[in-house]
Formats: C-alpha cells, sequence, structure tokens
C-alpha cells in the first residue's frame, strides 16, 4: 500500500460506521496491550527478574533505567506513527507493554513480595484507575468543547515533572503526596485531550498509534494512583 492509497482524512470527516469501527479497534487494541503488560509482568514477578531489579536499583540505576524508558517510549511511538507498515505498529504497541512491564517490576515486587497487604493496594489502584479512566472517556466522546487548549498544558507539565523527578533521583529529596495528585490530574488531563483527539485528529489507519497513546497515559496514572495509595496505607 502507497501512501497515495491511504485515506488519510480525520475520522470525524467519515461515516459513523467507519468512526464506529474505529473506536471499537482504538480500544480493542487498548485492551490487548494490558493485557499484554499484565502477561509480561507476571513473568517477571515469578521468575525473579522484579526481584533482582529492586534490589539491584539505586540512585544512578534508578536514572539509567529511566533514561532508557524514555527513549524507548519515543522509538515505539515513532514507529505506531508509520500508517503503512502494520506490523511495525503492532510491534511499538506490545514493545510499549513490555517497557512498562520492565519499568513497573520493582514497584509491583514491593508491594507483592515486601509491602504488607500489598496486593490490596494494587487491586485498588487498578480499580480506582478503571473508573477514572472509564468517567473521562465519556466525558471526552460527550463533551462538545474543544480540548485543544489542553495540550500546552500537558506538555508544559510533563517536562516540568522531568525535571522534578531527575531531580529527586541525583539529589535525594523526596517527592510527596502532592506530586502524586498533579501526577494523576496530568495523566488524566491526557487522556481526556487523547480521547477527543481519536475522533477529530486521527485518520482511520491510526489505531494502533491511538491505541499507544491511550495505553501510556493509563498506565502513568495507574503508576502514580499506586504510589499515592502505597504512600496512603503507610
Amino acid at each position: 500500500m502507497s501512501s497515495f492509497d491511504l485515506d488519510l482524512r480525520p475520522v470525524v470527516d467519515l461515516d459513523a460506521d467507519t468512526r464506529g469501527d474505529f473506536v471499537v479497534r482504538v480500544y480493542q487494541h487498548l485492551l490487548g496491550a494490558i493485557a499484554a503488560f499484565a502477561g509480561i509482568e507476571a513473568l517477571l514477578l515469578n521468575t525473579g527478574f522484579a526481584e533482582a531489579m529492586y534490589n539491584w536499583i539505586s540512585g544512578g540505576t534508578w536514572l539509567l533505567i529511566l533514561g532508557l524508558f524514555i527513549v524507548g517510549q519515543w522509538i515505539v511511538a515513532n514507529a505506531a506513527a508509520d500508517l503503512l507498515n502494520p506490523q511495525k505498529q503492532y510491534a511499538a504497541l506490545f514493545g510499549s507493554a513490555a517497557l512498562y512491564a520492565v519499568l513497573f517490576a520493582p514497584l509491583l515486587h514491593y508491594f507483592f513480595r515486601v509491602a504488607d497487604d500489598g496486593a490490596t493496594s494494587v487491586a485498588a489502584a487498578g480499580l480506582i484507575t478503571a473508573l477514572a479512566f472509564a468517567g473521562l472517556t465519556v466525558v471526552g466522546f460527550v463533551t462538545r468543547k474543544d480540548l485543544s487548549f489542553i495540550r500546552p498544558i500537558i506538555m508544559y507539565g510533563c517536562v516540568a515533572a522531568a525535571v522534578l523527578i531527575v531531580g529527586a533521583i541525583l539529589f535525594g529529596f523526596s517527592l510527596g503526596i502532592w506530586f502524586s495528585v498533579a501526577m494523576i490530574a496530568l495523566s488524566g488531563a491526557a487522556i481526556l485531550y487523547q480521547t477527543q483527539t481519536i475522533i477529530r485528529k486521527y485518520p482511520q489507519q491510526a489505531h494502533v498509534a491511538a491505541a499507544l497513546g491511550l495505553f501510556s497515559s493509563v498506565m502513568t496514572m495507574f503508576w502514580y494512583v499506586l504510589r499515592l495509595v502505597g504512600q496512603l496505607r503507610r
């Protein structure tokens, strides 16, 4: 298929059946990525990899892991944007699931193997994230207000968060409860913006890229909800 064969009009300009099929495919792929994340995470937890990462992490090591994760996410985002190559798009989506599984491995090892009643915290965080995502999705699809003004806020918020995280790792200060709350709000704004963008900006061939964007925001929200639940239960 050449670029001339693609209909690159946003889905909002197409008929209702096409829009509906596109949305279904996006959320099917999102669920597939979440299932892949859960399966890979279970493997990491049960083979000792997560424990090894938990024991291995120090300040410098964690910064290296975070840097490699960011580079990996940049690579998969570019691969998912190649609408002429479905294989690259799928590799990007499930590669992202693997990257998040590795990133979460030491955190989930702590909750499942070290913390008292940590499994309850993980279940609570998962439920809170799912309910928040469902609510934001409904708002994103129902509202008629153009939410494009949120994009600069999300971008500046992500840059500020990255600076704070790197500073905390390098200088050893703690990012407290309010940082977790702010990051949950930021990831919620990203989900809201991406939900509306799915229909207004993406062409029908971009369902994998759309699912990847949502997946990244959902996993970020889950990370900080889990972190907040853990902080409140101490």
